[in-house]
Formats: structure tokens, C-alpha cells, sequence
């Protein structure tokens, strides 16, 4: 048996008691962990082919994985001017003028990771930012993903010049008069003006998604769960794994939209399970909403502006029959619902799906911001996972309930805010992620947030609802077993044991008893992917 890997002097933390295993070195056989043992038992299966590594005490943790990410997506949108770290207009018009004074005449801008809460309470719309963007096509994406500013340059070179008709709750936003606003909500209405944009070429794709992941790595990530396969992603993927550069293992849900017919539908169920050594196709990504700060979520009561009335499919009931056809397949659905009203109809279809019908399936329902007391033992009891990004919450709203998203909901629904604890408590499997490219993707600063609940970028303010902090062993179970029973490979994933996966975290010291505020700065000193290291510190 060939040992690729032996590491030594290590302290093998379990994921599920929060203690240490006994055990203090481990080797590596065909991507799997082959023994445990002392530093002299495994040293003596080594050869001269053999990576050893002395981890001089360092803490190894199962490989962290993020339960929601857009690898292919993100990497492009980041590619542009980064405007999350704005926190008024000015800023927002300084970094935009910067910007475009180093643009070539009649080139795009490209902005992302906009908030807001910077137009306090003036309307989200491109006046706001003239004169700056006179004459120059601007496509700016709100923090959110689903929502956009274009300027009058681009809406012009994309023919946009009044309100338009979409399959889906998607919106081009005018004025009384009928002139578009320069706002965008939802995906079919941004593509109007994307599609006029010119776009990078495939090697600029393939170069930017390969850095996007070594950064990822580098993060101590083994493992997302990509919650789209849009253009060319899964070609990009199958490329980054052949060439033996793809780090991290990937499970990628292509979306289901309105109108999805039979034979799409049939074709998203053969598409299960195709991919490649560190990648596969795995589930089926619909929406059942938009976003409370948009107000295109589906809420039970509108919000302050009256809006976020409606279901992202214009009819309900043909989303709940596909999950009934998606379930009976055996295809487990990962549906967005951000809205108090879109959680328990995607319950509700779940239910129906189940009843008299156990396949084994393990649904989720993605972001859960607002929900009421009487859905949460619903998880549980329909064992629907939780997925969770409780950075939108430290740095998306304040604990004062004074941002955009809070003041939407009002005082009663934004004290319902991400109610990880609350969920934990009710016996739901609560998985941790990003939802990068919207927040950060360094799994760390992830945990860090589900325990601190405050503002990453000023950690003296106020938490917002530290009733639903997550302790720090459930934030390390909620990126490894969790994120493995999600998937259903709890049986080899998760756990530091023989026969499991060889993907693995090592972090310089314990991140059970790193204070949450210290948590993002704890060094990543090697990451392993199927027994292979993936980033490895120059200090080991």
C-alpha cells in the first residue's frame, strides 16, 4: 500500500465530542485515512515517496467545508471594483470617480458588493450617483446578488428604456414616467444589461475561478456546496479537475427556474451524479423568493414599503410539484427562502412531497433570515437542512435595527433575525457558509460570525441577537459533519478516522478556545484535499 502522506505531531480534534483523539499522527492512502497512531507507528509506514509533515503540535480539524457558495459567478463578479467597504454615498462616488478615471474611453465598469443602507433613505437608483457616471456604461451589483444598478450608458447599449415582462418575479424599476430608474431586481432583469457587456473569454475565466480557489484553500477550505452551474461551470470544473488543479471537492446544484419544462426537468435528473474525481452534480438549486432588502422576498405581511408580497415562481403551485417530481426521483432540492412566508411554503412542499414516499432524500432550504416560532421544529421533523449564512447578519444590519433590512421587516420580524440558536435548539441540522461572493468566504471568519454576531468590520458595536450565537463546537460541527449528513456522506466525510476522507484543516492553535473576535486571524498552516496538501505554510 503506497503512503502519499504521513503527518506527525498533531493534535486530531473531534468534530463531535470538541475533545482531542488520542492519537497523534495519521498517514494518507488513496485519498483515505489509512492508520492513526502514534508519531513512531506512522513514521515506520513511510517511504522514500512519502510527504512527511511535523505539525509541531499544531490543531488538525476534518476539512472545512462552506455550505453555500458561487465559485464560477463569484470569481467574475470580484474580478470588478469592490464597493462593500462604502458606507455612505461619498465614498461610494469617490471609489466610482477613482474608477473611472482609469477606465478606457467607452469601457465597462464593473462594481460589486454595493450596500444599501449607503442611500439611506433616498431611493436606490443611479441618480444618486451622477454626475460621476454620465456617459459611462456602469453595471453595479448590490451586495445581495439579485439586484443591480445600471447606468443610463449601459441601460442605453442594452435597449432597456422602459418596464419589461419577465416568467419570473424579476423587475425592471421606473419612475412614474415610465423611464427605467437604473435599478434591476432579480437575475432576468440584470441579464438584459449583462448581456450587453463584453464578456471575458474562457481562459479569463478558468485563470480567475483556478485563483479564486487556491484562495479558498488557502482559507482552510476542502469543500463547497456551489449552488449554480450557470454558463460554463461545469466545463471550467471538469478543465480545473483533469488538470489536477481543481482544491476543492465541489458539489454543484444547477437551478430549476419558472417555466422549466418536462424534458428540462428530466434533463436536470440525468444530470445527477455526472462529474469528474473531485466534483460531481448534486441536487437541483430553485428559488423561492428574492431579498427583504430588494423587496422581492415572499413575506406573510408586506413590508414597510408594501412590497415582498410574492413568490418568485408567479405560481406557487408549480414549484411544489416539481419538488414532488424532483423527490420521487431521488434528487434532493436546495431551495432560497429568505422570507417567513417562502420557508414554510417550501416546508409545505417538502411535506407533500415525503408523504407516503420516503426516498431518503435530504432537502434544504437555503438563508432562512425571518421565520416565525411554529416553523422551526419543521426541520427537524422533516429532516430539512438549514442552511445558514449568519455573515449577512453581522455585516448586512445593525443591532439598533436602524439598516435597510430591519427597518423592511419591522421591529417584531427583525428580532426573528437568522435564528441559528433557535434552529439548533430544535434539533435542525444547521449548516454554516458564505454565500460568497455576497460575504467573505474564509470559513473561519464564517464561525467567527455565528458567534459574535457583530459587524466584521468594527467588532466593538453591539451584536445583532446574541440570543441566537451559535457555541464554537457548533460552528466546527456545522462546516464537517453537518455539512457531510447534508450531502449524505456522513458515512466518509466529516470525521478524523480510518476509512474517511483525507481532507483535512490545520490551524496553528484550537479554534474551540480562540476567542470569536480572534477566530479570522488563527493562521491556516496546511489544507489536504483527498490526501494531497492543497496550501501548506512556509513555517511547516
Amino acid at each position: 500500500m503506497r503512503i502519499p502522506l504521513v503527518l506527525l505531531s498533531a493534535r486530531l480534534l473531534d468534530p463531535v465530542t470538541g475533545g482531542f483523539l488520542p492519537e497523534t499522527a495519521l498517514a494518507v492512502s488513496a485519498g483515505r485515512i489509512c492508520a492513526l497512531g502514534d508519531d513512531r507507528e506512522m513514521r515506520a509506514l513511510a517511504d522514500s515517496a512519502t510527504t512527511v509533515i511535523d505539525l509541531k503540535g499544531a490543531v488538525v480539524t476534518p476539512g472545512l467545508v462552506d455550505g453555500h457558495l458561487h465559485p464560477v459567478s463569484g470569481a467574475e463578479v470580484t474580478h470588478g471594483l469592490d464597493l462593500s467597504h462604502c458606507a455612505d454615498l461619498d465614498a461610494v462616488r469617490e471609489a466610482l470617480a477613482r474608477e473611472v478615471r482609469n477606465l478606457a474611453p467607452g469601457a465597462y465598469l464593473h462594481g460589486w458588493g454595493l450596500d444599501p443602507n449607503v442611500f439611506g433613505d433616498r431611493p436606490v437608483e443611479t441618480a444618486a450617483l451622477a454626475p460621476v457616471l454620465d456617459g459611462v456604461p456602469a453595471l453595479l451589483q448590490l451586495f445581495d446578488a439579485h439586484s443591480m444598478l445600471a447606468s443610463p450608458r449601459a441601460l442605453e447599449l442594452a435597449g432597456v428604456d422602459g418596464p419589461r415582462t419577465f416568467a419570473q418575479a424579476a423587475e425592471v424599476v421606473c419612475d412614474d414616467a415610465g423611464r427605467p430608474t437604473g435599478l434591476l431586481l432579480e437575475d432576468a432583469a440584470c441579464e438584459l444589461v449583462e448581456r450587453a457587456a463584453p464578456q471575458p473569454t474562457h481562459a479569463e475565466r478558468r485563470d480567475r475561478l483556478a485563483a479564486t480557489l487556491r484562495g479558498m484553500a488557502a482559507a482552510g477550505l476542502t469543500g463547497g456546496h456551489a449552488m449554480d452551474a450557470n454558463g460554463d461551470s461545469l466545463a471550467l470544473y471538469a478543465e480545473l479537475d483533469a488538470a489536477g488543479e481543481l482544491p476543492l471537492r465541489l458539489r454543484v446544484a444547477p437551478w430549476c427556474q419558472p417555466g422549466t419544462d418536462a424534458d428540462a426537468l428530466r434533463g436536470l435528473i440525468e444530470q445527477q451524479c455526472t462529474g469528474g474525481r473531485l466534483w460531481q452534480t448534486a441536487g437541483v438549486k430553485l428559488f423561492m423568493d428574492g431579498t427583504i432588502d430588494n423587496g422581492t422576498a415572499w413575506l406573510e405581511r408586506p413590508d414597510c414599503h408594501g412590497e415582498s408580497t410574492h413568490a418568485f415562481w408567479p405560481d406557487p403551485d408549480a414549484y411544489t410539484h416539481i419538488v414532488g417530481e424532483l423527490h420521487r426521483a431521488g434528487v434532493p432540492t436546495a431551495t432560497h427562502a429568505i422570507g417567513d412566508a417562502a420557508v414554510r411554503h417550501v416546508l409545505d412542499a417538502v411535506e407533500k412531497a415525503q408523504a407516503g414516499l420516503d426516498r431518503g432524500v435530504r432537502h434544504r432550504v437555503e438563508h432562512i433570515e425571518t421565520v416565525p416560532d411554529d416553523t422551526l421544529r419543521r426541520f427537524a421533523e422533516l429532516d430539512v437542512i438549514a442552511s445558514m449564512q449568519p455573515t449577512h447578519c453581522c455585516d448586512f444590519t445593525r443591532a439598533d435595527h436602524t439598516d435597510n433590512w430591519s427597518r423592511r421587516l419591522g421591529e417584531e420580524r427583525a428580532l426573528r433575525a437568522w435564528r441559528c440558536r433557535d434552529l439548533w435548539d430544535s434539533r435542525a441540522t444547521v449548516v454554516l457558509g458564505s454565500d460568497w461572493p455576497i460575504a467573505p468566504y474564509p470559513p473561519l471568519g464564517t464561525m467567527a460570525g455565528a458567534r459574535h454576531r457583530r459587524p466584521s468590520r468594527d467588532l466593538t458595536q453591539p451584536p445583532h441577537g446574541p440570543d441566537q450565537a451559535l457555541k464554537a463546537l457548533e460552528c466546527l460541527q456545522a462546516m464537517t459533519v453537518n455539512a457531510a449528513h447534508a450531502a449524505g456522506e456522513e458515512h466518509e466525510a466529516g470525521r478524523i478516522a480510518v476509512g474517511y476522507r483525507a481532507d483535512l484543516t490545520v490551524l496553528a492553535d484550537n479554534p474551540l478556545t480562540t476567542a470569536a473576535t480572534e477566530l479570522p486571524d488563527l493562521p491556516v498552516l496546511l489544507t489536504v484535499l483527498d490526501g494531497r496538501p492543497t496550501h501548506r505554510d512556509t513555517t511547516l
